[in-house]
């Protein structure tokens, strides 16, 4: 497949494809084939991977010792960074139901008061 097909089905555009390949994630194929390059399933299935991590959190850089962690089946590497990920999600999550309960009690405040500036306008000021 073109790069232009390998971006669609990868849900990307083909800029993204060619940042990938610059930062490494990608492989350039070699050579020119009739119509451009061409890319097989072995780089749809790295253009996914690198998509999924990327949503689960993981840095280019993670993402990139990832793909190096594959090809040694070092498994307590992945299994920590895995841990060391879940374990700033949780830090997020955490983070974002604390600003969760803060915009809930501004907007019951807001709705309560008919009079004077909106707290939620003026936590914000």
């Amino acid at each position: 497949m073109r790069i232009s097909d390998l971006a669609r089905a990868g849900g990307v555009g083909v800029e993204t494809v060619r940042f990938y390949q610059r930062k490494g994630l990608l492989a350039v194929p070699r050579g020119s084939a009739p119509g451009g390059r061409h890319y097989g399933a072995e780089d749809l299935r790295r253009l996914r991977f690198v998509r999924q991590a990327q949503a689960a959190g993981f840095s280019l850089a993670e993402i990139a010792e990832l793909i190096a962690l594959d090809r040694t089946d070092d498994r307590p590497r992945a299994r920590a960074m895995a841990r060391e990920r879940i374990a700033a999600l949780d830090a997020q999550i955490t983070a974002l139901a604390a600003a969760r309960r803060s915009l809930a009690r501004l907007a019951s405040d807001c709705a309560r008061g008919d009079a004077g500036p909106c707290p939620i306008l003026a936590a914000f000021d």
